[in-house]
């Protein structure tokens, strides 16, 4: 038996490839399948199953596209209504994997439909449990997520659910069972998820503060609930791709990577109210980029940033990023729904600044420099980490203007004021000057290397 997990730190999400002689399975796939599909030809097998464990919020799975590729079987727990062909599995029912099965574990609380596959070796043994967004290592599901699409529930009845779901169902399972979830630190979909991405299931039942012995109902969903934070805008919307289906990656893809000279670019955007989102590193936006063009950078949680800033998934994009680098950004761009990528700039920056076109920088200073400014006049810090870095320390003075809540706080900055922004390193902070920017902020300026600099500069005092 081949059980292999397949993690993407920038979603923080785990999918996994199981086989068993010539037959393979995939549970909860990325958007872009070709590589489970590769592997199962380099390993002589079949997919036979696309195992979904719930409709997900913060990324659109690969679902449709690998089944229509492979012939494969998508499979949902109870309660499902996809509006693509799947099988709905019983609570209890054994699927055959090869010499192995996989039991169908209905587990609702996350969503209604959550479910749990359970695999057994060719000796029917338990060996692993694939938890989905049910139970994470040191964390169990949100249960605020499937209120949104359903007015008749609310967290309470979810988390009641869910407390049901995890007593019965999975806490009977035997203790060297290993727990593999879908998510893990830096998901939004659970609050105090653990680094490490699998455990056994008898470790998590000592450690894991949802499974504390004797925690009543109560106990539970007052725990599970109290400390969530607003979820991202885009989540319902891949839901609801999730629900409907979409449109194939491979058209995706083929909309996105067309080469566009820096003039074509120019009149693309001006015609179309594409949003220009440049994918280079904050260092290299700073000293120069395309007016009104907005910041992301690739090398960061990109995915989940551009879900959080980008209200509406339909919207049009232009790329500018780096050479070699294009079909990547479409493709992360696509994992979370944003499938209208219509073209990036051939040959980057350079090629726009070779071409005479319009360009705008961002002024940085280090902590040093800021402290030379400070010594002779007031200067308005501002701090774009979320609220609970700001809590356990920050500059003294600063105001705290979380990068999540950007659009709620517009109106308190002065466009009069120069204002100094920092988030933890750069990469935050480089986001929201981009963003300001575009909507007529010219006095602002970057603090290279963040708080970071700023504390170990000794210069600006740290209070918590």
């Amino acid at each position: 038996m081949i059980l292999e997990q397949i993690y993407t730190g920038c979603l923080a999400q785990g999918a996994y490839y199981i086989q068993s002689g010539n037959e393979a399975a995939v549970i909860d796939p990325l958007r872009e399948v070709e590589p489970y599909i590769l592997k199962a030809e380099r390993n002589g097998a079949k997919i036979r199953y696309v195992l979904e464990t719930h409709f997900h919020a913060d990324f659109v799975s690969g679902h449709v596209d690998l089944a229509k590729k492979t012939g494969a079987t998508i499979v949902y727990g109870p309660g499902a209504a996809p509006a693509f062909d799947a099988y709905i599995a019983q609570d209890g029912e054994e699927l055959k994997l090869g010499d192995c099965t996989i039991q169908v574990i209905h587990t609702p609380g996350h969503t209604m439909e959550s479910t749990c596959y359970l695999l057994k070796n060719e000796s029917g043994k338990p060996v692993g449990l694939f938890s989905g967004d049910t139970l994470f290592i040191g964390d169990v599901g949100r249960p605020d997520l499937a209120q949104k699409l359903n007015e008749d529930l609310n967290q309470e009845k979810l988390a009641s659910h869910l407390y049901d779901s995890l007593r019965n169902k999975i806490m009977p399972l035997p203790d060297d069972l290993i727990v593999y979830p879908a998510h893990g630190a830096g998901s939004a979909c659970g609050k105090n998820m653990s680094r490490e991405t699998t455990d056994t299931l008898g470790n998590q039942k000592k450690t894991n503060y949802a499974l504390r012995a004797g925690m009543t109902r109560e106990e539970f969903i007052k725990e599970v609930t109290e400390g969530l934070t607003e979820p991202p805008s885009y989540f319902p919307l891949n839901v609801l791709m999730n629900i409907k289906g979409y449109e194939s990656i491979d058209k995706v893809l083929e909309r996105g990577q067309q080469a566009l000279e820096p003039a074509d670019f120019e009149a693309v955007a001006n015609e179309s109210g594409a949003l220009i989102l440049d994918t280079r590193t904050a260092e290299a936006f700073a000293k120069g980029f395309i007016p009104n063009s907005i910041n992301i950078g690739i090398d960061g949680s990109f995915a989940p940033w551009v879900g959080a800033l980008i209200p509406d998934i339909r919207q049009e994009i232009l790329l500018v990023a780096e050479a070699g680098r294009e079909e990547e950004v479409i493709t992360r761009l696509a994992r979370v729904g944003y499938d209208h990528t219509i073209g990036y700039l051939k040959g980057g920056f350079e090629a726009w600044k070779e071409a005479g076109m319009e360009t705008d920088r961002i002024t940085s200073v280090t902590a040093e420099e800021l402290a030379e400014i400070a010594a002779n006049k007031e200067v308005n810090i501002i701090d774009v980490r979320k609220e609970a870095e700001f809590e356990e320390g920050h500059v003294a003075g600063g105001e705290n203007i979380p990068l999540d809540h950007i659009n709620d706080h517009m109106v308190k900055l002065d466009r009069d004021k120069t204002y100094y922004l920092h988030c933890a390193g750069g990469y935050r902070s480089m986001v929201f000057n981009s963003i300001l920017r575009a909507r007529g902020y010219d006095n602002l300026v970057d603090i290279k290397g963040g708080f970071k600099t700023l504390a170990a500069s000794g210069k600006f005092p740290v209070v918590k």
